[in-house]
């Protein structure tokens, strides 16, 4: 990923920000849904053997840690997440939300079972800004059935505040 910015000037309209990323063909990782449990794919990921999904690369997200019902997300918050009234947008947080607690769920599956998000909902607890600094989002299942999961995501700040809570219920599926 490449950013750049110019030099602040006094007139802030003349300020331009760019950002270039890449990303990996996602149907690699789709490729090892009928091989990987969810945890083995998340670990593989997590170690650089496979890529991170292009989401995680669209808004910089900077690592994922998994143990079986349980999924640390992290990220710094940055000016590009900014919404018009200079903070960080609730469609950035409640994607940051959503990864982790889809991603609990994930995590307990085995190979060749898959799932989405059926619904999410989130509450918005602080402001979030550049000042932040590292967000940390953990999600966890509170029940996994058959056909159905429950998670849930905490989203901290760099100093351990609350920032958002989400609770997410997932369909589980045969791939």
């Amino acid at each position: 990923m490449t950013q750049t910015q110019t030099e602040p000037t006094a007139d802030l309209a003349t300020v331009e920000r760019t950002r270039t990323f890449s990303w990996s063909d996602p149907r690699r990782n789709a490729a090892e849904l009928g091989r990987l449990s969810g945890l083995e794919l998340l670990h593989a990921m997590a170690r650089g053997e496979l890529p991170a999904p292009p989401v995680m690369h669209l808004l910089g997200m900077d690592s994922v840690q998994a143990e079986e019902g349980r999924v640390v997300v992290t990220m710094r918050a940055q000016e590009f997440h900014y919404n018009p009234l200079g903070g960080v947008h609730g469609g950035v947080l409640a994607t940051l939300l959503d990864t982790a607690a889809a991603c609990a769920v994930h995590s307990t599956l085995p190979a060749g079972v898959g799932y989405t998000s059926l619904d999410l909902t989130t509450k918005f607890l602080r402001p979030v800004s550049v000042d932040s600094g590292m967000l940390r989002c953990e999600g966890t299942v509170i029940s996994r059935g058959r056909r159905t999961a429950l998670a849930q995501a905490q989203l901290t700040d760099a100093q351990g505040r609350l920032l958002a809570h989400a609770t997410s219920s997932c369909l589980i599926f045969d791939l």
